[in-house]
This record gives C-alpha cells, sequence and structure tokens, in this order.
C-alpha cells in the first residue's frame, strides 16, 4: 500500500509547485475520493480535524516550516502507487488542482467528515484538535458527493 508521502510526491511531481496546505488538502481530497471510487484507503495514515481543515500530521512532519513545495521536496515514492490509485489522484487533480489552498480549505470547513471531527473534539474554531477524521464519515460523505455527479469528477 501506498503511504501519504507517496501521494504526495506524485502530487507534487505532477502539479508542483504548491503550498504545504495546498497538498494536504489535495493529498485529502484523493484520500476521500479514492476511498468512495475504490472502496479502500488510498494510504494507511490518518489526517486530523486541525483548525484550516484536514492534515495528515505524517505528512505535516515532512514539510514543517515551509510554505512553499516543489517536486522531490518531499520523501516518497511516485511509483509505489498502482493503477487505480494514480487514477483516483488524477481525478482529483483534474477536478481541484487549480482551486488555492483557500479555497480547499474553505470547502473543508464545510464537509461533514472534518466538521464532525471537529464536534467531536468540542473545539472552537481557531482551537487546535488531534482528532481523528473517520474512515466510515469520510466514505459516506464522499460515496455521496460521487453518487450525485453526472460524471463522478470531483466537484466543488
Amino acid at each position: 500500500m501506498a503511504t501519504v508521502r507517496d501521494v504526495a510526491a506524485y502530487i507534487l511531481q505532477k502539479r508542483g509547485p504548491m503550498t504545504a496546505m495546498k497538498l494536504q488538502k489535495l493529498c485529502y481530497y484523493a484520500y476521500g475520493y479514492h476511498l468512495a471510487w475504490e472502496e479502500r484507503p488510498l494510504f494507511p495514515e490518518r489526517f486530523q480535524a486541525w483548525a484550516n481543515g484536514p492534515v495528515s500530521p505524517d505528512l505535516y512532519k515532512c514539510h514543517r516550516g515551509r510554505f512553499q513545495l516543489d517536486d522531490g521536496d518531499i520523501a516518497g515514492d511516485p511509483d509505489a502507487l498502482d493503477d487505480g490509485e494514480r487514477e483516483s489522484i488524477d481525478l482529483v487533480l483534474q477536478g481541484l488542482g487549480d482551486y488555492t489552498a483557500h479555497q480547499l480549505s474553505t470547502m473543508t470547513h464545510r464537509e461533514a467528515p472534518w466538521v464532525e471531527a471537529r464536534a467531536r473534539a468540542d473545539v472552537q474554531p481557531l482551537q487546535r484538535s488531534t482528532e481523528e477524521l473517520r474512515d466510515d464519515e469520510i466514505l459516506e460523505f464522499f460515496d455521496a458527493l460521487t453518487a450525485a455527479g453526472d460524471d463522478g469528477q470531483a466537484e466543488a
């Protein structure tokens, strides 16, 4: 199975440079859509409900203190991805790759997986949280999105 670092390295290879926040959100959306489309996780690492949206702490450790990232900045192996994983990521990049980090973050703030994790943590908008987003909630949300879309593409 691929890791979040492999996915991040692939995204940067395809669409870099970008901000660390945008990379985090694209990894999250790739995870969610892949879970709905393929009915399996894209990688084993979890996302937490941070103030600015879902964040993978494992990926954060790779870019902490950096604003901008480019191809090669994350130590991952894009070749570790299988065809289904690459296809899911490519579809997300087609649908959401041109959004800004702020737009993607704002979108996650309206979506059930992050909202529900923040509610479980009982935190205020700018408070820190390490509450994990749950796969069952991510699957339910993204499955509903893909069922609602005519072409299954990532939608805003």
